[in-house]
């Protein structure tokens, strides 16, 4: 390096020292290294739990509000976010306008790199407007720099509108940070192939979102324990899931199990509780309701379950 040149001052942007000459090495090692840069990430993640835990009770509080989280990135931290957003109906059984994703260039840039939408600032506020943004909506800006335009624009739109907002970002003192009215800052260091932020920022993208909507669900009663009991048994496989659950919750035999789930509408919250107390479909979804879909409401109350 010239004695003349300036690092970039962006630590995403700057080289790895630890990489240096990758290129020369055999391939298990080229390995090892990636390997390790990405052992570093849980723990710069971890440091940010309390951020990350401000921002769950930010998004259920929306959610109740009936209100919705809405992510918003471009390149790999746009389609992160649409991968996170995607999962949540099928796993918690939830409507798709809870947690929503809005990706630069739309869905095309979904499966192609679209790299010139991402400074594109006008199009931020024309993806949101249809949203209808209000103070009960909670947007979330994904950008490894914290300063791509067309979600920094995205963030700014959405604090216009009285949404609230958070950043997630992987550089200190970024212009969304300064926008944002939390940041969740993981600051993963210089990426084994410089720049390159689809490596360890994108992981770390990828633990935050799943904490921020998994623990959103499990503030919102979408768990009981730790089983996924809103799942939506639409294949064999999450049909086998939900009479395994049925199964341990209320210890029953298979037979049990599946005809409690025909009698309930394959939803497990009612078939727990009607295999409960033995009482009818139309009498479990009143407990259910009344307990606001909170299953462990409903079984505390009985006192019946695995506490």
């Amino acid at each position: 390096m010239h004695a003349a040149f300036q690092a970039n001052p962006m630590i995403t942007e700057r080289r790895n020292p630890r990489s240096v000459d990758i290129d020369l090495l055999p391939t298990e090692r080229i390995l090892k290294i990636i390997n390790a840069e990405d052992a570093l990430v849980a723990n710069v993640v971890a440091a940010a739990i309390p951020q990350i835990a401000k921002t769950v009770e930010m998004a259920a509080e929306s959610i109740r509000s009936e209100g919705r989280v809405i992510y918003v990135g471009a390149g790999t931290s746009g389609r992160l976010a649409a991968v996170d957003a995607a999962e949540i109906p099928s796993t918690f059984s939830t409507p798709p306008e809870w947690v929503q994703a809005v990706i630069a260039g739309g869905a095309k840039a979904f499966t192609v790199a679209l790299e010139g939408t991402e400074d594109d600032r006008k199009s931020a506020a024309a993806d949101l407007k249809p949203k209808k943004l209000t103070k009960d909506d909670l947007v979330i800006g994904v950008a490894a720099s914290g300063n791509t335009p067309y979600t920094l624009a995205s963030l700014e739109f959405a604090k216009s509108k009285g949404a609230k907002t958070v950043a997630v970002v992987c550089v200190e003192n970024s212009p969304m940070s300064k926008t944002a009215d939390l940041t969740i800052l993981t600051l993963v260091g210089p990426e084994v192939v410089t720049g390159s932020t689809r490596m360890k920022a994108g992981t770390a993208q990828k633990l935050v979102l799943n904490m921020i909507s998994t623990a959103t669900m499990i503030r919102l009663g979408m768990t009981y324990s730790n089983w996924m009991i809103n799942v939506c048994m639409t294949n064999n496989k999450l049909r086998e899931r939900g009479m395994h659950i049925l199964q341990e919750i209320l210890g029953v035999q298979p037979d049990e199990a599946a005809r409690l789930t025909k009698s309930s509408g394959s939803n497990l919250k009612v078939a727990v509780i009607m295999g409960a107390i033995g009482c009818t479909r139309e009498e479990a979804e009143k407990r259910l309701n009344d307990a606001k879909g909170n299953l462990r409401g409903v079984i505390s109350h009985l006192g019946t379950g695995r506490e």
